[in-house]
């Protein structure tokens, strides 16, 4: 069976981008780190920030790539191929664009969408057969728009919307860790 080894949440460091919709991977990891007290600190070996969780299934990695979203499979790599975990003990959290505000979807491998965090991971592993969870941020409504809308602070209520979707993602880890990714899945898609 497989179990999770590391978790990855994407986005981008510093100030600017703190708040953005592109950092919903980056929110989720706060909020792990906060409730299973595990400080991320700063490992310039790993490219990023770093903590090593102890929960129910065993030992768990929490990773936030300090690279720059295109760049996020530098980090990843690094850290994975130091603690010989393989792509399938992997979850990348990231924001989605194509799930409406406040969604979840949960799976194992599958094309980038576009998505640079996820398009450096897959080429830097040489393999798209990690897990994914996708925090819906949704879509500005034009191609065009993309890079400035997931660059900026999402308003009010959408932020709680996804502020409400990564509670939901922390309080179903565990079914993710145990690897009941069926159960994970239904309870996560149900939700609204």
């Amino acid at each position: 069976m497989t179990h999770i080894k590391l978790i990855v949440g994407l986005g981008n460091p510093g100030a600017e981008y703190e708040d953005t919709r592109h950092n919903a991977g980056f929110w989720l990891v706060d909020e792990l780190a906060w409730r299973w007290k595990a400080p991320l600190n700063e490992e310039k070996k790993f490219f990023g920030q770093v903590a090593r969780a102890r929960v129910a299934g065993g030992e768990v990695w929490l990773l936030k790539p300090q690279t720059f979203m295109n760049r996020s499979g530098q980090a990843v790599q690094a850290l994975a191929a130091f603690y010989k975990i393989a792509p399938q003990e992997i979850l990348v959290v990231h924001d989605e664009l194509d799930i409406a505000v406040g969604r979840i979807k949960f799976k194992q491998g599958g094309g980038n969408g576009g998505h640079n965090g996820l398009k450096d991971i897959q080429a830097r592993l040489g393999n798209a057969d990690f897990y994914r969870l996708r925090l819906g941020i949704g879509h500005p409504g034009d191609r065009s728009e993309v890079v400035n809308y997931v660059l900026k602070k999402p308003r009010a209520e959408e932020r709680e919307l996804i502020d409400a979707a990564v509670r939901r993602s922390v309080e179903h880890m565990e079914l993710i860790l145990a690897g009941d990714f069926a159960a994970a899945q239904r309870q996560l898609h149900s939700a609204v």
